[in-house]
């Protein structure tokens, strides 16, 4: 029996186009900057210019999602508070799920937080969000890696005291499972006036994050697509990105469940 689908709003996260037909399921993870009233009065502690910035959310990204769902005809779902409350691209035993430190920045909420709080915004957000998501991939059924997850983040241009980062897009990906990302990568490659990251800014494995949660243990396939956010800060900008990217992740999508080894074991046993 297909489980019904999750709530379309809820505090924890939006569902964008539930019931439409294409092979994606796009998630946003750091969608939001929110703070709910009930975690610490509803503010963090930080200046409104830090809750601005990439250490409350992903700049961009959920302008990026709703665009890409459109284009990919594809149902979406966006987290609804800030990855300071608590962060859902983490596993639950993952040391860094509440930051107290980040980019310089001290989050005074989070210093001494009680085992009642963090019960409650792993009760409250995060459990809920993975739960929504897990029930809307799997009521679309399984078919040769289907519904592919595509976690769509967003990058700061610096952090502080680092170089400046060259990359227009990097796509992320495990060595567990890279079907979509290889096919993916070679096509961003062509793009003549793209500087592309392969696992760039960031390692594309991370024990117990939303990818191996959702994709990795489900043999789903899978891409995380990062883009500078300041290439993403207006919807005309979001919509320009999405419209560039959407024929280019469905020509990766069909060639990786095209090849024979369409089922991760058999990738990892081709590619060693």
């Amino acid at each position: 029996m297909t489980p019904p689908l999750p709530a379309l709003a809820h505090p924890a996260y939006e569902i964008m186009n539930p019931e439409a037909p294409g092979p994606w399921v796009v998630t946003c993870d750091h969608a939001s900057n929110a703070v709910p009233d009930w975690v610490a009065g509803g503010d963090l502690g930080l200046p409104a210019w830090d809750m601005a910035r990439h250490i409350a959310y992903d700049v961009g990204a959920a302008g990026l999602t709703r665009a890409l769902a459109r284009h990919l005809g594809s149902p979406a779902i966006l987290a609804r508070f800030s990855r300071l409350v608590i962060d859902p691209n983490r596993g639950e035993d993952d040391p860094t799920l509440l930051m107290r430190l980040y980019d310089g920045s001290v989050i005074p909420a989070n210093r001494r937080l009680s085992p009642g709080d963090v019960a409650a915004r792993l009760d409250r957000l995060y459990r809920p969000y993975h739960a929504a998501l897990e029930a809307l991939a799997r009521g679309r059924g399984h078919e040769r890696g289907r519904p592919a997850i595509l976690a769509i983040h967003s990058f700061t241009p610096q952090l502080k005291g680092r170089p400046p980062r060259p990359w227009q897009v990097g796509v992320l990906h495990s060595h567990l499972d890279q079907r979509l990302a290889r096919p993916l990568l070679e096509r961003l490659g062509r793009e003549a006036d793209l500087c592309v990251g392969d696992n760039e800014p960031y390692s594309g494995h991370l024990p117990g994050d939303s990818i191996d949660r959702h994709a990795l243990k489900h043999g789903r396939l899978n891409a995380l697509v990062e883009v500078r956010n300041d290439l993403i800060g207006t919807p005309e900008d979001q919509e320009a990105w999405a419209a560039r990217l959407a024929p280019i992740l469905a020509a990766a999508l069909d060639e990786a469940t095209a090849r024979p080894t369409s089922r991760p074991e058999a990738w990892r046993t081709a590619h060693g």
